[in-house]
């Protein structure tokens, strides 16, 4: 149930920033930054359920999460540069921050499982 929640919540996500980013006019190796990051948080839990054991599992979900902390960077560094308007990177802040602790709750149960 809860890794149905997740990719739900990691697909709408990407989709969301998608949508955001083909809002912004240049700076496409910025956008193409965030777009890649954000994505690739999904594409990691996805790949994450045909993984070659427990550790190949925790190690698609870790890399997910890093991916989680990257594109909180990148939201952050587009408000600061005024190319995303702060309401909208608050509610991608709040979605990336609301995956990453399902993350972190996932990996500790699956470590302490292992």
């Amino acid at each position: 149930m809860a890794d149905s929640k997740l990719r739900t919540l990691t697909i709408d996500f990407a989709v969301k920033v998608i949508r955001v980013c083909g809002e912004i006019k240049g700076h496409s190796s910025l956008v193409n930054q965030l777009e890649r990051s954000a994505t690739s948080i999904g594409a990691n839990i996805h790949e994450a359920n045909y993984a070659h054991g427990k550790a190949d599992f925790i190690a698609k979900f870790q890399i997910a999460l890093k991916e989680c902390y990257e594109t909180e960077y990148w939201i952050e560094l587009f408000v600061k540069s005024e190319l995303m308007n702060r309401e909208v990177a608050k509610e991608l802040y709040n979605q990336c921050g609301t995956i990453r602790r399902m993350l972190i709750s996932s990996i500790k149960t699956a470590k302490e499982s292992q």
